[in-house]
Order: C-alpha cells, then structure tokens, then sequence
C-alpha cells in the first residue's frame, strides 16, 4: 500500500476576504460556470491521476461537492492557520506510506492538471517542486517525505517558510495555467 505521490487539496479557511468582499456562501461554493469553485480544483486534481486525492476541510461542510473515492480529512483546527492542514494532511500520508504530497489550494480553480503532474513527476532527488507560472512561484508544490518534519504545524505559512529559509531544496517546475486565488468577489468577476 506505501509509495506514491498523494495530491493534497486544502480547503479548510473561513474565507475572510470573501464575506468582506460581499459573498454570501463560503467562496469554496461560489459557482463558476455552475460548479462549484472547489469542485474545479479538486476535479483538476483527480484528473492528473496520482496515487490518491485528499481533501482537507474545516470551516464549511463540504461533503456534497466532494465525489465518492476522495479521502477527507476534517480539520478541527482549520482557525490557527494552513500549517494546521497541512500537519493533518501529512501526518495522513505518513500513515499511508506515501512518498510524496503535491498540495494545491481549494480556491485556485484554474490550476490545471498538468500542473499537479508534472510538479508530482519532479525528480525525487529535489525534496520540494514548485510550479512556477511566467517566472513566478505558484501551486501545486510537492513535498518529498524526507522534509516532511521540517515543515512547520503551527500558523498560517504552510511550507512557505521552508521554501524561502532552504532555497537549496527546491526546484521549480514550469507550468501553463492560471494560479489566479479566488478571495474576493471581484477576484471571481475577473476570472470568471
């Protein structure tokens, strides 16, 4: 059952920026083209066919968007920041014996599966890949198992801290695309 990449879609924010924008369902359920902004990512995640696709949740029940043969995990914690998530995701796959993640954002809807691929086929011997979109660092980023206790579990940088503080750990992978965030109403109306 171990080895294999897992994707890894966080999803677990209260959308801050969103309701002070004037949305009023979470941002995750603001529809683009009648699906849901969620949905879109997490669909372009399981189309780039890695070992298994999870979903970390937490402050909005997202279970009806959510198709059979996803692994949710809930996040009790989702208020103390992303760090919380992505512990709780890697604690997951380390209990599943993978050897890498690929973690993408819920609210990024227009990262494409070849982006998810190609940074999950990134030569093992760089324990982080980033995409990288015209120049510029985005999602989804693969995390090798062996930094896996480097990354932090408390606040609300995820592995950024790691990327920045270890730069010789990383390569970055040129991906096509759109790593536009969805935060606000007005982000929805410019991509959309």
């Amino acid at each position: 059952m171990g080895g294999g990449v897992a994707a890894v879609l966080l999803a677990a924010g209260g959308g801050t920026r969103w309701r002070a924008s004037g949305g009023s369902e979470h941002k995750l359920l603001a529809l683009i083209n009648n699906t849901a902004m969620v949905r879109l990512a997490l669909d372009h995640a399981l189309a780039a066919g890695l070992k298994r696709t999870v979903v970390v949740t937490g402050a909005v029940d997202l279970a009806a968007v959510i198709p059979d043969g996803v692994t949710v995990l809930h996040n009790e914690h989702w208020d103390q920041g992303q760090s919380t998530s992505l512990a709780l995701a890697l604690r997951y796959a380390v209990t599943q014996g993978f050897d890498a993640v690929v973690v993408g954002l819920g609210d990024q809807p227009f990262v494409e599966p070849d982006a998810w691929r190609l940074v999950a086929t990134t030569t093992p011997e760089s324990p982080i890949a980033v995409a990288t979109y015209h120049g510029q660092r985005g999602q989804p980023v693969r995390l090798g198992a062996a930094i896996w206790p480097l990354i932090a579990t408390t606040g609300d940088e995820g592995a950024r801290a790691l990327l920045r503080g270890q730069p010789e750990l990383v390569v970055e992978v040129p991906c096509s695309g759109n790593p536009a965030d969805i935060d606000t109403m007005e982000d929805l109306q410019r991509w959309s």
